[in-house]
């Protein structure tokens, strides 16, 4: 047996372990089969697919934001429709602003602020129209939420002006 300083001996142990578990990860499963990985040309490729996609879907809400832009843009932002947009947005009280909401993509989504007298509840359709709210920051904080019906896919875009 051989003395090592403490040091030593951990970073042994270290680079065993990180060998055991390489060795454990891309081992083949006990049919004679290599384990899969995600890491696969096809994978890669459909990932590589799928933002493309969801770039392509992006460009084309900013793009349809940009037509009804108006005011001094308080925050603005884009969303997978699955991911929701889920914000609380930095308002002054008393005042009002212009919510513009445009979804691109299948199904719809659904605005919900708090507290509710901020404004009234709105069906967003996944159609590249674009929905404008007037919303009114009476008691902060505003929360400002739109969430995908089931089955709904694709990028929802959002953007608050002053009114």
């Amino acid at each position: 047996m051989t003395n090592l300083s403490p040091r030593a001996w951990f970073a042994g142990c270290a680079v065993a372990a990180s060998a055991l578990l390489l060795t454990s990860c891309t081992s083949s499963s006990g049919d004679g089969e290599a384990s899969k990985t995600p890491s696969s040309p096809a994978a890669s490729t459909s990932q590589t697919a799928a933002k493309a996609r969801e770039k392509q879907l992006t460009d084309q809400a900013h793009a349809a934001l940009a037509t009804v832009h108006g005011g001094t843009m308080i925050e603005a932002g884009a969303e997978r429709v699955t991911d929701g947009i889920h914000t609380e947005p930095t308002l002054s009280q008393g005042k009002t602003y212009k919510l513009n909401l445009v979804c691109v993509g299948s199904g719809s989504a659904q605005l919900t602020l708090t507290p509710a007298s901020t404004g009234p509840k709105a069906k967003v359709p996944c159609d590249q129209s674009v929905v404008q709210q007037r919303i009114s920051a009476h008691k902060l904080p505003v929360r400002i939420d739109v969430d995908g019906a089931k089955g709904s896919t694709g990028v929802i875009a959002w953007q608050i002006d002053t009114a």
